[in-house]
């Protein structure tokens, strides 16, 4: 995936998040308890924290060696995993809809953002 791939990736996500989140500020606060509104925003904060960690990062791949691919990719898989889950489990009950089977899925987005981390770790240039 190119650089400016990873870009568009950040902005879908960064505006998505931000979409959700004033959902979940408006729409979502008379039809969500509490805990699972508070489950929602934590879905939210972690897509836009992530999106914009994956944008800062994507401008700046020279700094990196070619791990930073295999970073940014486990972001994005950790994103869609993680906050997505999050998101539809948070309004299950909403909607209806019995999504339980999601509940796995969590920590495993949870678990490649963490790794998304530990690879970056490890894709830092040199210097020198």
């Amino acid at each position: 995936m190119t650089t400016d791939k990873f870009i568009k990736f950040a902005i879908f996500f960064a505006v998505t998040a931000v979409a959700l989140g004033a959902l979940g500020a408006h729409a979502l606060k008379e039809v969500l308890t509490e805990s699972q509104l508070h489950s929602f925003e934590a879905g939210v904060r972690y897509q836009l924290f992530h999106a914009l960690a994956l944008l800062v990062l994507a401008l700046n791949a020279k700094k990196f060696n070619q791990h930073l691919k295999k970073s940014l990719t486990l972001m994005i898989a950790g994103i869609c995993l993680f906050s997505f889950s999050i998101y539809l489990l948070s309004i299950r009950e909403a909607v209806g809809i019995s999504l339980s089977f999601l509940g796995p899925i969590t920590p495993i987005g949870g678990l490649l953002l963490i790794s998304a981390w530990l690879v970056l770790f490890f894709s830092i240039k040199k210097q020198g």
